[in-house]
This record gives C-alpha cells, sequence and structure tokens, in this order.
C-alpha cells in the first residue's frame, strides 16, 4: 500500500493554493503550518511574506483566508493576531485519514519511507573482551539499537557494527598465562551460560594480572607475547581467540537480556583492522596529513590546544611503533567508505569521546576519506547518575554491573506485575514473560526518553511506576485497549467518517495523524527521545479519551465501531512506536 498523505500536508497544499493566488510571488513558500494550542493548525507564516512583499499582514492574511475551499479537509479558517491563521479540519478528514492508514496492510500505518534513503554504518554496543559490562554500557547498546530499529524501518540500508576491544597489551598477560595454565577456560558442560563465561575470565584476569605484577620474570614474557600477538604467531592467536570466543558467550548473553540482537558477522572489533593500520600511517604520512613528532606519527590541528597554548596531536603510531586508538578508527573509517560504501558514518559514543572524533574526523577529511558524499558525526551521550546525581556506583563504589542492573530492574517489574495478575489473569509464565518486559523497558525508556546528550538519573522506583513518563505507562495503555477489544464481543472496529468527534477523540486523531512525521523526522535527526515524547503524549491522550468518550457504553452502535477503530489504531501506534524503540508491549498488563 502506498503512503497515506497526512492531515498536515493536505491542510498545506490547501494553504499554498490560496497563497499563491493572494500573492503569485510567494508561491512554492513555506506557510510554517504548525499544530497549536489554539486550534488545530496555526499558520504562521504570512508575516515574513508580507513584509517581504511590503504588505499589510493581517490584510493578506484575510485575502488567503477568502481563497480557501473550506468543507472536506478544513472546516474553518479565522485570521488571529497580526496575521496568524487559525485552521479547524473537518471531523470527516480526520475519520477518513486514520482509516487509510488502519488499513494499511504492510503494518507501517501508512508511513513512506525516507526520500533519498542511503547506507549508514552504525558504530555501538561496544564492549571489552575479558570484562564485564557495566552500566556505562547500557546507553550505546540502547541508544544504537533504537536508531538501527527507526532508520531500517525508513528504508535506510543499516550496517551494524560492535567495535569491540579485543586488542592491546592486556592481552599478552591474559595469553601468556592461558598458555602455561591451558586448562582455565575449560568447561565441564557444552553448553556455557554468559555467567559461568564471566566468571571464568573474571577469575582468570585477576590471577594473571596478581601474577604479572609480583613475577618479573612472568612480566617479560607477557610482553613478549604482545610482539607475538601482532606479529600474528599462529599459536598466540589461537589463545586470542579463545578468550574472544568466551567473551562472546558473556556479551551475547547480557544482550539477550537486553532484549537486542546482536549478530556475530556485525562484531568486528579493533582487530579487525590491524593489518590496514600500517597502510593507513604510510598514506596520512606521505600525504603530508600526519607528521613524525618525537618519533610519534601526529596530526595537529590550529584550533586544538592544551592548557599552556601548546598543540594537542592526534597519536596515530607511537614513537615505539604501536599503534593507537586512532590509527584502527582511521582504519574503520576506510574500511566503511571504501569497502561498505557508507553515506553515513555513526558513532554512539559517551560525550567524553567528542574530542577524539573531532581530531580523528578531520583528519579522515584530509587525508581525503571523507567528503561531501559521506557524513561522520558521532551521536554522543550523557552519564548514568544515580539518586545523588554522580556517576551511577555501587555502595562500595565500584561501577554497577549491567547484568545486575537488569536483573534487579526485571525483579522490581515483576513485583509490580504480579500485584495486578489475578484481576487481570495472568498465569505463572505470563508474570515472568511481562516482568521481564516490563523491567528491560523501563529500563530503555529511562535512557531513551532523554535527550542522549543528557545525563540523566537512574531511579528504579520512578522506571516502574504506573504514573508519570515511564514505560511501564504506555505499556499499560497498550494492555488496557487489548482489554476493552477483548470485551467487544460481537462489535468491531469500524470507522464512520460520517459521525462528528468529540473534542478528545480528535484530539486523539490529530495526534495519531502526526506518527508517520515523527518517525521521519525522529530518524533524520537521530533523536530517539522525541519519539518516546511521541508516545508519551499519545498515551495521555488516550487516557483523556477514556475519561470522556465511553467506548463499549457509547450513544449508538456505530460509535462503538468508531471509537473502537481509534483505540485500535491507538494500540498499534503504540505498539510500532515502542518497537521501533525496542520495547515490547505485551498484551495483558
Amino acid at each position: 500500500m502506498a503512503s497515506v498523505t497526512s492531515l498536515r500536508d493536505s491542510v498545506q497544499q490547501h494553504l499554498a493554493s490560496a497563497l499563491s493566488a493572494a500573492l503569485p510571488e510567494a508561491a512554492g513558500a513555506d506557510p510554517l503550518l504548525r499544530r497549536s494550542d489554539r486550534a488545530d493548525y496555526q499558520a504562521n507564516g504570512i508575516l515574513a511574506l508580507a513584509k517581504k512583499a511590503k504588505a499589510n499582514p493581517r490584510e493578506l492574511a484575510t485575502q488567503v483566508v477568502s481563497g480557501i475551499v473550506t468543507g472536506e479537509v478544513i472546516a474553518d479558517v479565522e485570521v488571529s493576531g497580526p496575521g496568524f491563521l487559525n485552521i479547524a479540519v473537518a471531523d470527516k478528514a480526520i475519520t477518513e485519514n486514520l482509516a487509510a492508514r488502519y488499513a494499511d496492510d504492510t503494518g507501517r500505518l501508512g508511513v513512506p519511507f525516507a526520500a533519498h534513503p542511503g547506507t549508514t554504518v552504525i558504530d555501538y554496543a561496544q564492549p571489552n573482551v575479558a570484562k564485564e559490562m557495566h552500566v556505562g554500557h547500557l546507553r550505546s547498546a540502547v541508544i544504537g539499537d533504537a536508531m538501527v530499529r527507526l532508520l531500517e524501518f525508513t528504508g535506510e540500508n543499516v550496517v551494524r557494527r560492535h567495535h569491540i576491544g579485543d586488542w592491546g597489551t592486556q592481552f599478552g598477560m591474559l595469553i601468556q598465562y592461558l598458555d602455561e595454565h591451558p586448562h582455565e577456560l575449560d568447561h565441564k558442560d557444552s553448553e556455557v551460560s554468559g555467567e559461568e563465561a564471566m566468571s571464568n575470565l573474571d577469575r582468570l584476569y585477576k590471577t594473571a594480572r596478581k601474577l604479572f605484577d609480583s613475577d618479573e620474570e612472568f612480566k617479560t614474557r607477557a610482553r613478549r607475547r604482545v610482539v607475538d600477538l601482532q606479529a600474528g604467531d599462529p599459536k598466540t592467536l589461537a589463545i586470542w581467540q579463545k578468550f574472544v570466543d568466551e567473551s562472546k558467550i558473556y556479551f551475547f548473553s547480557v544482550f539477550d537480556k537486553l532484549d537486542m540482537e546482536v549478530r556475530d558477522p556485525d562484531i568486528v572489533g579493533e582487530s579487525g583492522y590491524n593489518d590496514m593500520l600500517a597502510e593507513t600511517c604510510r598514506l596520512l604520512e606521505e600525504s603530508g596529513v600526519a607528521v613524525r613528532s618525537e618519533g610519534a606519527l601526529c596530526v595537529f590541528f590550529d584550533d586544538i590546544k592544551g592548557p599552556e597554548g601548546n598543540p594537542v596531536p592526534l597519536i596515530v603510531q607511537k614513537s615505539d611503533g604501536g599503534y593507537g586508538y586512532a590509527a584502527t578508527d582511521l582504519s574503520a573509517i576506510r574500511d566503511r567508505v571504501f569497502n561498505l560504501k557508507a553515506s553515513t558514518l555513526l558513532y554512539v559514543v559517551d560525550a567524553r569521546q567528542a574530542l577524539h572524533f573531532r581530531m580523528v574526523f578531520e583528519t579522515a577529511r584530509r587525508a581525503g576519506w571523507l567528503n561531501d558524499d559521506v557524513t561522520a558525526l558521532q551521536l554522543a551521550f550523557g552519564t548514568v547518575l544515580g539518586k545523588d546525581g554522580k556517576p551511577f556506583k555501587t555502595r562500595e563504589g565500584e561501577t554497577v554491573k549491567l547484568e545486575n542492573l537488569l536483573d534487579e530492574a526485571v525483579e522490581r517489574a515483576t513485583a509490580v506485575v504480579r500485584e495486578k495478575a489475578e484481576k487481570v489473569g495472568l498465569t505463572e509464565d505470563e508474570i515472568v514473560e511481562n516482568g521481564r518486559y516490563v523491567g528491560v523497558g523501563a529500563v530503555k525508556y529511562a535512557d531513551l526518553s532523554t535527550s542522549a546528550v543528557r545525563d540523566y538519573k537512574f531511579d528504579l522506583d520512578q522506571m516502574v511506576s504506573l504514573n508519570g513518563d515511564t514505560s511501564v505507562y504506555l505499556q499499560y495503555a497498550y494492555a488496557r485497549i487489548r482489554s476493552i477489544l477483548r470485551k467487544a464481543g460481537e462489535a468491531r472496529p469500524a470507522a464512520h467518517p460520517e459521525l462528528a468527534l468529540a473534542p478528545a477523540e480528535r484530539a486523539l486523531g490529530l495526534h495519531l495523524d502526526q506518527f508517520a512525521e515523527t518517525v521521519l523526522e525522529v530518524a533524520a535527526a537521530r533523536e530517539p527521545h522525541k519519539m518516546a515524547a511521541y508516545l508519551y503524549q499519545l498515551a495521555s491522550l488516550l487516557t483523556t479519551f477514556y475519561d470522556q468518550c465511553p467506548v463499549l457504553k457509547a450513544d449508538s452502535p456505530a460509535q462503538v465501531e468508531n471509537r473502537l477503530f481509534l483505540v485500535d489504531l491507538t494500540a498499534r501506534t503504540l505498539h510500532e512506536g515502542m518497537a521501533l524503540l525496542g520495547i515490547r508491549t505485551p498484551g495483558k498488563l
């Protein structure tokens, strides 16, 4: 099915036609049509057009109004203030537009694909091999996953990349220890849990570190192993692979708890670009983009200086010949632009890395690897804070483990679900399943409902509350509609454009019409918090509708059907919108 023309676009077309008739030189001008609390829509563009044409704005507005045909789409237009237009949409147009969305058998609710889709490589969810994931890994995973879903829904070709930390000096220590104690990562069973995998890695890391710090001979052997690893020694690489495989078991278990799909081919860590590093450095040095300074290969910037005014370079290769993060990131850019043919590179990375990425992107531009056809940007995110407004830590001052955080959220949510379970007839299996969906959804929504660049407070009590701007409030709104539809008996949802709409029905309908526009805007601006805001407002309008408009006890069978149609479309919109954020909507809560 083709996409559905929104009410806003229909009103805009009528307005543009009347505007160009009244002021021919204004043909194609934007009338600045917006939703308004004074009317269904308000057009503010006439003031600027009148100023440009040296005309009286109120007179021009009156002239435009005289040329607008009312009836099918626009019910009424009036001039307000110095030349604003307040526009009321016809009830029939609202219902017919929503009926077209409802009839979309593709499940897209009439949402069009983006006009010019390209290929976006999203770099997100970047844990480190042989290390536990903590609360600091949450935001990259959740925001990145939502952006993957949103962009794919708009038709973008999305390539996922999980740039895991799987290379570096610490592996010399780990590899040497495992070589000398070969059974440390052996498993009793063929199936190993993520918890067991992490336990093995954690134990081995601590033991190896203790030996490294206390035994000089072991330290020397471990440092030789780093050289062997970087040189591609087969035995050393085989042991290194064991660490990577063991860590992946753990990663997948955590991502599964997050209800998030991470595919093995998408995991391309630092090691994936190892063969490109020397060439990256050679190309930068030969082109003059990078220069040798005190033995290191550096890129300098006129506008980036330290506290004493000295230049702060991007170090691509260290003076001892080792490669820094910059070499890997620049090699990844080359791979993503020239091999993956990316038109956009999106890095979902902590805001504290902003200077690093600014220098990396500028270096890539100077080298010609980024040009006008490729956009590279960091979707920076803030810090997760505790209730005290400080970085979220355990009582002992340690970073909170991501698994523990998710387990506690699910435990709290399951208790909330259990309180209402008997009333809605949930089985024990449904309580457990819904508890997981509510708990994980609460954590994701708290993250996604905040502008990414801002810090936010992690407050589980608030997150699993049925009141306020929480995912649980949205999930219960959805479940409430499913309950009404189950109780409807033989009555079926059906649109009745001939019926007049109550104010709460109109408000709900006009907001439902904005879903397509919101999806495209959120994806293009990379601002998932605006999707969360749209859904919260939708649930709030639904609550007002419930209070003012009986559904199953409406005045006539036609009104029952029309209101069932309205709430069913609302449920579908909530379901799709939440799914785009990676959050489930249980049918019974």
